[in-house]
């Protein structure tokens, strides 16, 4: 069989403050989140281990080879740091790791032989319909189901883990979502952990899912909502904020693109839990779930293990990739 040709590189950070001040960002997230791998990061490497439970051989960042066999597939899974280090002349699977918008590279399909662009949801997909069109093919990233496990049904010490990745100078939502939750789950007297988007280490959230009973995640949109998954995988159901609206991405809203719905929970369906619009409704929603919470009405892992192990998603990006070469 013939061997991928895989391509990833975590994009670098910029500086923000002062010159060279990207080194002390990345020492910085390491303080704060570990080495382990995350985001875009983490969906390469769990393809990696998917194509090996399934027997497919691939070569990673290989550039010496691809240069020399400009006929075979190069898979970019990477941004633009990996788009961009080579005059590329092989046919390119790209994604799902794209552009945050096609208007930040106008050009893109006519400056480079891309053949499919992988986009992790629906809404997403819609979004750069206008741009790349039939080149879209919806690929999702698995999840380590053996990695991702459930704890133990009884005694569990923690009744909800609050997901916070709400942005940080989100004063609007902070104030008028956030804090009457949390000041809900408190007068109820339910048992809660707040993890912060970013400021927290893979294997402390893996830790934790093992010790609660359920989960509220805000998030105004995700392409995929790796997190979340990783959660169902832990068999937590979970109480999700689901605003719908608009792309609200500060480079482009409102004045370059408008674009509506986005989704938080692009995939779901009822044995992950229940979703809210916003805080009006919040309070039933709330009731509804700690109810059927209670009842063990919810089965998130079952939707997990049928669709989006790491063998699974491995194999139909395999079939992708061999429609191109």
């Amino acid at each position: 069989m013939q061997p991928l040709n895989l391509f990833y590189k975590q994009p670098p950070k910029r500086d923000s403050r002062f010159p060279y001040d990207r080194y002390l960002q990345r020492l910085n997230r390491i303080v704060k989140r570990g080495l382990a791998p995350a985001g875009q990061m983490r969906i390469f490497v769990n393809l990696c281990k998917g194509l090996d439970q399934i027997g497919v051989p691939y070569r990673q960042n290989d550039y010496d080879y691809i240069k020399q066999h400009p006929e075979e597939l190069a898979c970019i899974l990477g941004k633009e740091n990996v788009l961009n280090k080579l005059p590329w002349k092989n046919p390119i699977l790209y994604g799902p790791n794209v552009y945050d918008h096609p208007l930040e590279d106008p050009d893109l399909l006519e400056r480079l032989p891309i053949k499919r662009i992988l986009i992790a949801s629906e809404w997403f997909r819609k979004m750069c319909e206008p741009a790349w069109g039939p080149l879209i093919v919806l690929w999702r990233g698995g999840v380590d189901t053996d990695l991702w496990t459930p704890g133990a049904r009884k005694n569990k010490p923690i009744d909800i883990i609050l997901y916070d990745k709400l942005k940080k100078n989100d004063e609007h939502h902070r104030k008028e979502l956030l804090s009457p939750i949390l000041k809900e789950l408190h007068r109820r007297g339910l048992k809660i952990v707040v993890l912060q988007y970013g400021f927290y280490r893979e294997t402390r959230f893996r830790a934790l899912l093992k010790k609660t009973k359920a989960a509220i995640f805000l998030s105004e949109h995700e392409t995929q909502g790796l997190a979340r998954l990783q959660a169902h995988s832990a068999d937590v159901p979970v109480l999700a904020w689901q605003p719908g609206g608009f792309w609200k991405h500060p480079a482009y809203y409102p004045h370059k693109v408008r674009f509506s719905p986005v989704s938080s929970v692009p995939d779901w369906d009822n044995r992950c839990g229940v979703k809210f619009k916003g805080i009006d409704d919040f309070h039933e929603r709330l009731e509804e779930f700690l109810d059927a919470l209670g009842r063990r009405r919810f089965a998130p892992r079952e939707y997990i293990l049928e669709n989006f192990t790491l063998e699974k998603s491995a194999r139909e990006y395999v079939k992708i990739a061999n429609e191109l070469r």
